[in-house]
């Protein structure tokens, strides 16, 4: 791969390694508000004992379960582009870039 393809490749991969970065820290705050909304729903079961609130917590459950593969998926997607960057940058040679 030629140095200037290489580092249009970099380019790329780091402006989608920002961009997971981003939306993975976006995804870390919400996962929080909903583990503490599903901590009171749980708790707000436990109290009331009626089915409107143990389905109330059961969905929660469920969203947050959904929420927590999306964030490791995430996760891996962001160690992947950093694997991804760095085995570039090893290649690279940026002294052929004026040419």
């Amino acid at each position: 791969m030629g140095s200037r393809q290489q580092k249009r490749h970099l380019e790329d991969l780091q402006r989608r390694l920002s961009a997971a970065r981003e939306s993975q820290r976006i995804l870390e705050e919400q996962v929080t508000v909903w583990n503490d909304a599903l901590d009171d729903a749980r708790i707000r079961a436990l109290v009331s004992e009626t089915p409107i609130q143990t389905q109330e917590y059961n969905d929660l459950s469920r969203h947050v379960v959904a929420a927590n593969a999306e964030l490791q998926r995430r996760s891996s997607e962001v160690r992947s582009l950093i694997v991804e960057r760095d085995e570039l940058l090893r290649e690279w040679n940026p002294k052929d870039d004026n040419g």
